[in-house]
């Protein structure tokens, strides 16, 4: 039996006077699973999670939440989805437990269930701290466990680790991962961090521009990008201008000038990297540094945009 998705997104058009934020954008989500909105600051990721959200609406095109539009559903649609905003404000003379009773009284929910969350986001020993007193990655621990709350079948999060130290991002990679062994919630989560999405979510969608470049698995995308391994190397002061060498073995070199290093794709290293190396040789180029890695999403996202995620 065929499986409906639980979103679905068709055609969106998003704009905001001459900024074309979102330009013609369709996937489906289905029951279970976890999705990256992967791509740099100011690719569109926030506006189009916040049109999921049903927060903004788009101009054009369709939004279906477990089969439903927005409109006119909006009180049964919020019971189905925890929401994680990009910034949480918070009241700061409320306690930990305060805060999260008042959202859950929302839901009417009791005392137990506000329990469960806060041994779930591990904030037991900060119970009774006020909210102004929380360090960052405590206080985003907090917004997800707001967003948790209502136990639902949809959680969308912006951003959910944006400004968080390496110690803080783990923390809420443990509490995702968690729920995604331990639930049915589908997981949709917007980031400019390529570990992040290879962490939490098997399946990518890499957005530039308010477009989708490219969606599928992890193992997909770097699979069907020639070549499954990436020399990274620099070359001796004198060697930078590797653009205009004789390359009659055709190796595709991206050069990074303001990093000083060139990579290339590999599709089988045993044979090509000694191919590579007498490639040097013969033009006379001296190796200061060679790296081989398996690729990342940041090595595809360049090879598409000529750009790095993080620039």
């Amino acid at each position: 039996m065929k499986k409906n998705p639980v979103i679905e997104v068709k055609n969106i058009y998003k704009s905001f006077k001459n900024v074309q934020a979102v330009n013609g954008v369709d996937f489906k989500i289905f029951k279970g699973q976890s999705v990256a909105l992967l791509g740099p600051n100011g690719a569109g990721k926030t506006t189009l999670m916040e049109m999921i959200e049903g927060i903004q609406k788009p101009d054009k095109g369709d939004i279906l939440i477990s089969d439903r539009k927005w409109k006119g559903n909006e009180r049964d649609l919020h019971r189905i989805i925890g929401i994680s905003l990009q910034e949480t404000h918070f009241i700061d003379r409320l306690t930990v437990s305060e805060t999260l009773k008042l959202f859950a009284s929302f839901y009417e929910l009791g005392r137990e269930r506000v329990d469960e969350i806060i041994g779930l986001i591990g904030l037991a020993e900060k119970t009774n701290s006020y909210v102004v007193n929380l360090s960052g990655g405590q206080r985003q621990r907090l917004a997800l466990g707001m967003a948790l709350l209502n136990n639902p079948d949809i959680l969308l999060l912006d951003e959910p680790t944006t400004g968080l130290d390496p110690n803080a991002r783990r923390e809420i990679w443990s509490i995702l991962q968690h729920l995604k062994e331990h639930s049915k919630t589908s997981l949709v989560l917007t980031t400019h961090y390529m570990e992040e999405a290879e962490q939490l979510c098997e399946r990518i969608i890499i957005i530039d521009k308010g477009r989708i470049l490219k969606q599928g698995t992890l193992e997909h995308l770097l699979e069907e990008d020639n070549g499954d391994k990436v020399i990274e190397f620099a070359l001796d002061e004198s060697n930078r201008a590797i653009d205009s060498v004789n390359n009659p073995s055709g190796f595709q070199i991206q050069w990074d000038a303001n990093r000083d290093k060139g990579v290339i794709s590999l599709n089988h290293i045993e044979t090509q990297l000694p191919e590579f190396l007498n490639f040097l040789s013969q033009n006379n180029l001296r190796l200061r540094h060679l790296e081989c890695r398996r690729k990342t999403l940041d090595d595809l996202f360049t090879s598409m945009t000529g750009r790095r995620l993080h620039e």
